[in-house]
């Protein structure tokens, strides 16, 4: 029945994803449902994301400040994301080296059923030039 219930609502969320390109906050997801018409509430926000991204629909990161953001899954597989600290601009990674190390220490303390999720942050290659120029 939860569901079914729901089924509005994660429409107009993903629809709302679909048009971006970056990450966004529940938070920020919200106010552009609402601002459009919807009277979906916050709680509901967090409760549909928090399972779409649990079930593969969509990705997440994590700010260093520990909130999390969500956007449509460009890659159907297990990734991991670079993150440019300064205007949000992220990069899907693979890094098979990653995937190795986590199952060998995995192995090491006999633990199954793994999963991990690495995001990396620095500043990308569009702000670094912004800050040259900026500061030469």
């Amino acid at each position: 029945m939860t569901q079914r219930r729901n089924t509005a609502q994660r429409a107009a969320i993903l629809q709302v994803l679909a048009g971006a390109d970056e990450f966004r906050s529940a938070q920020e997801l919200h106010t552009t449902l609402r601002s459009s018409g919807s009277t979906i509430g916050l709680a509901t926000v967090y409760r549909a994301l928090q399972e779409m991204a649990g079930g593969g629909d969509l990705d997440t990161v994590r700010t260093q400040s520990g909130e999390v953001l969500y956007r449509r899954c460009e890659q159907p597989r297990h990734h991991h994301h670079l993150v440019c600290r300064e205007c949000g601009r992220t990069q899907e990674v693979e890094a098979p080296s990653v995937e190795r190390w986590a199952r060998s220490v995995a192995a090491e303390f006999g633990y199954t059923d793994i999963n991990h999720e690495v995001e990396l942050f620095g500043v990308c290659p569009t702000c670094t030039a912004e800050r040259a120029r900026a500061t030469g």
